[in-house]
């Protein structure tokens, strides 16, 4: 990839893919914007699976330390982890709808919405846990085409149910229908109103777990295990270890290793892709699938057809094949930071949660990023996690 000319304008490499790949593809998809010349660094405002600096170990090293430093006082700990509801309920009184953006980018992440969508689909339900203001749920319903499909959202702040239930799409959607309602992910053995054991095809978990308590997450797994049906789908993304968001937080804000408090008092958990395979499925993720990828050029060409053109990389990583229950198998490969440690509530079988395997791993992910700020000249390195976990039968 060249820069242009002086003077023409440049050319946006269209994102035609999702940021991580499936475990079942010999190659990466074509479509993923891929920085292989830094000289170019400047003329987008996003690249894909672009691994950190060199000097990136130094700085997560530093940020830790300082953060240690200075925790969030053992009595300030109990209140914000008393009543977490509260925050985000005064977080969407403040902000309503106008903080985060809608997310379309689902369907090209997670195909499977759309095949739920089509208009023969049949009977289907998707059930949106952590729903905020709707800003998933809504590009969904307005994208279906099925008469039968149900989409239920879900959170545990009230204001944000009463956002979504005001939508005038929400009492007149197009095709389908809609159902909001208060509910918290991490009550004990308790379903959504209107949701009976074993009849959700699909819920949407995306980041929403990271805002939970490590003591809850057993909890919350119980829930959604219960809810789907055999071969049922969690669509699950969340943040990554060493992210810029936890690199950023100041001192007084660490709740716990890799759990903070935000400014407005909401929290937030940074993940390793470890962890995720032992809360899913209780085993740690298999590195039989370990790819080492091509990088993928896409360029227009005068057809506005991408054109790839391939080098050898390494820059992404996906998992497959969860490993028997009991395996000590351990990840091998570059991870999302210094370690792959894991929270020690996974050493050991999670409360309240029934016997593993409960989900199978069919898609593992890290999506990493590269954030461009064109004007002020300023490179954001963010890290995702991304998974597909499927009910066993």
């Amino acid at each position: 990839m060249t820069s242009p000319p002086e003077g023409k304008p440049l050319a946006r490499i269209p994102k035609l893919s999702s940021s991580v790949h499936d475990i079942n593809a010999e190659k990466p998809p074509f479509g993923s914007r891929i920085l292989t010349q830094e000289s170019d660094v400047w003329t987008q405002n996003a690249w894909d699976h672009v691994p950190p600096p060199e000097d990136q170990t130094e700085t997560i090293t530093a940020s830790l330390a300082r953060q240690r430093l200075v925790p969030v006082p053992e009595d300030d700990k109990k209140n914000y982890n008393a009543k977490p509801a509260k925050y985000w309920d005064n977080f969407y009184k403040t902000n309503a709808d106008n903080f985060f953006r809608n997310r379309k980018w689902l369907h090209l992440e997670f195909p499977e919405l759309l095949a739920v969508a089509e208009p023969n689909a049949g009977d289907a339900t998707i059930c949106e846990i952590g729903c905020g203001a709707g800003n998933a749920a809504f590009p969904l319903l307005t994208a279906n085409q099925n008469p039968n499909l149900i989409i239920r959202a879900y959170d545990y702040s009230t204001h944000a149910v009463k956002l979504v239930q005001t939508n005038a799409l929400y009492s007149s959607p197009p095709v389908g229908k809609i159902e909001a309602a208060v509910w918290d992910l991490s009550l004990l053995d308790t379903l959504p109103p209107g949701v009976e054991p074993g009849t959700v095809d699909i819920v949407i978990l995306v980041f929403v777990l990271s805002a939970l308590h490590p003591d809850e997450w057993g909890k919350a797994i119980a829930n959604i295990h219960k809810m789907l049906k055999p071969s049922g789908l969690v669509l699950f993304r969340d943040y990554g270890r060493h992210d810029l968001t936890q690199l950023r937080f100041k001192s007084g804000r660490l709740l716990e290793d890799n759990f903070y408090i935000r400014g407005d008092k909401t929290r937030v958990y940074f993940f390793e892709l470890d962890e995720l395979a032992l809360i899913f499925t209780g085993s740690r993720a298999s590195p039989a699938q370990k790819t080492s990828t091509l990088t993928e050029v896409v360029d227009e060409d005068e057809d506005n057809e991408p054109t790839p053109s391939q080098t050898p990389s390494s820059l992404s990583y996906t998992l497959a094949d969860t490993p028997d229950p009991g395996s000590d198998a351990t990840l091998n490969f570059p991870s999302s930071g210094l370690s792959s440690d894991v929270h020690h509530n996974l050493l050991r079988p999670l409360a309240h949660c029934p016997p593993h395997p409960l989900f199978t791993i069919e898609q593992l992910g890290v999506d990493r990023r590269l954030l461009v700020n064109r004007k002020r000249q300023l490179k954001m390195y963010r890290i995702w996690m991304q998974g597909k976990f499927r009910k066993t039968e």
